[in-house]
């Protein structure tokens, strides 16, 4: 059981875990995770580790269909410009693998931004904190659990 699914136990929340056979040629972990559990790609967020000019880091959870629109996480976060965290950096700070980085359960809690078309969504599929393994649970359990906001952060790919 990996933090992640330990910190949605431990809050009494409803949840569903998903496993799958990770593919290591896969070139894009959430939309392998989509493919193979069979869920359209818009239920399917991936976690993206950012830091501003200060090194603050923050999480941003979007659509795997989707790419962060930076200027637009800035300004959720209140900071004037962000760049994506450092790979090194962002597996130290959350104590995941990149690929399997989960929101929940970080090593560090960070300020995270939910994408706002999640609202829209029963549940959603986010990574359980390691490479083939997603848990699914509504977005307002999420938010709940990482004191997060929901923002519109995206740009389609």
């Amino acid at each position: 059981m990996t933090p992640g699914v330990k910190q949605v136990k431990k809050a009494g929340m409803s949840y569903k875990l998903h496993e799958y056979k990770h593919d290591v040629r896969a070139e894009s972990y959430g939309l392998e995770a989509a493919e193979k559990l069979g869920v359209a790609v818009e239920r399917v967020f991936k976690t993206l580790v950012v830091e501003d000019g200060d090194g603050n880091m923050a999480v941003a959870i979007i659509p795997v269909s989707c790419s962060l629109n930076l200027k637009k996480m800035a300004m959720a976060l209140g900071v004037k410009k962000i760049n994506m965290a450092d790979k090194v950096r962002v597996q130290k700070t959350t104590g995941y693998v990149l690929g399997g980085v989960s929101p929940l359960g970080q090593k560090k809690r960070l300020p995270t931004v939910l994408e706002s078309s999640a609202r829209e969504i029963a549940t959603i599929y986010v990574s359980a904190g390691k490479r083939g393994l997603d848990i699914e649970l509504a977005p307002d359990v999420l938010v709940t659990l990482l004191g997060a906001a929901f923002a519109d952060l995206s740009s389609s790919s």
